[in-house]
């Protein structure tokens, strides 16, 4: 029987990326959006109606899955959103929405998954984290540390689940060609700000590699790996060797020295 797939932010990006790699592979994939209405022409796999802020549409997605499968083989939290800008000046509201739906968000789609995983006594969560995650980024704080917890959560979550039959892991990205960009939050760079020309710096410093991030089917083809692999590890790290090499740098180097390197990345 094929496995079946449930994504989280499938209709997109590195998620719908995903689930036209696992479809074209045999599995039977279901995507989320939270307005699957809005997007009459896809049809690269099954697309339902899912917000991971939404306890009641995370309950009715999945009841939806079981009800036409029977179980769900394999949860994907793919769903996320950028946010940039000196913490300081970054609105509260905005960090909430960040944190809701970088971490809340999954967690809570765990919680309604598991159960049904528990029951089959079979399982896999794959979280897609980010190699942000892994240090914290001058004026990307709030993304960093969403998806740091992220990974501290699956750590933690996969050892809880392991009697259960279920495994659990982490997949980090690097840089990878999508639309995040145009969802991602701006703190707006104001003129009498103390931060305006380093934080105008890094933003045009991102601006500039939104387009020369690597292909997306590359984090398919290691989704695919570890749905394949009988004992999946605790992280994983897809993306360009100096992004991936960045997270060794940090393990072996002074935390002063490593900090210095990130300074003169950002020009701070």
């Amino acid at each position: 029987m094929s496995k079946v797939v449930l994504i989280t932010g499938g209709s997109s990006g590195i998620g719908k990326a995903i689930g036209i790699y696992l479809k074209e592979k045999g599995f039977k994939v279901y995507g989320t959006s939270r307005n699957p209405e809005k997007l009459i022409d896809f049809d690269a796999f099954n697309l339902i109606e899912l917000d991971v802020n939404d306890l009641s549409s995370i309950t009715n997605g999945i009841t939806h899955v079981i009800n036409e499968e029977g179980r769900i083989d394999v949860l994907i939290n793919n769903a996320g959103i950028g946010i940039t800008g000196p913490i300081e000046e970054t609105p509260q509201e905005e960090i909430h929405k960040a944190f809701q739906t970088n971490l809340y968000g999954p967690i809570s789609v765990m919680k309604s998954v598991i159960p049904h995983m528990r029951e089959a006594k079979n399982g896999l969560i794959i979280n897609i984290t980010s190699i942000a995650g892994y240090m914290g980024l001058p004026y990307r704080g709030v993304y960093s540390a969403t998806k740091s917890a992220l990974e501290m959560i699956t750590e933690a979550m996969r050892m809880e689940v392991s009697d259960f039959g279920i495994k659990m892991t982490n997949v980090a990205p690097g840089d990878f060609v999508t639309n995040i960009a145009s969802s991602r939050f701006h703190s707006p760079v104001e003129n009498n700000s103390p931060y305006k020309k380093t934080y105008s710096n890094t933003l045009e410093l991102m601006n500039s590699q939104v387009n020369k991030g690597g292909d997306p089917v590359d984090v398919a083809r290691m989704i695919h790996k570890i749905i394949t692999t009988d004992k999946p590890k605790v992280h994983y790290k897809v993306g360009e060797f100096l992004q991936r090499f960045s997270i060794v740098l940090k393990r072996i180097l002074p935390d002063k020295t490593y900090e210095k390197l990130l300074r003169n990345h950002y020009k701070l």
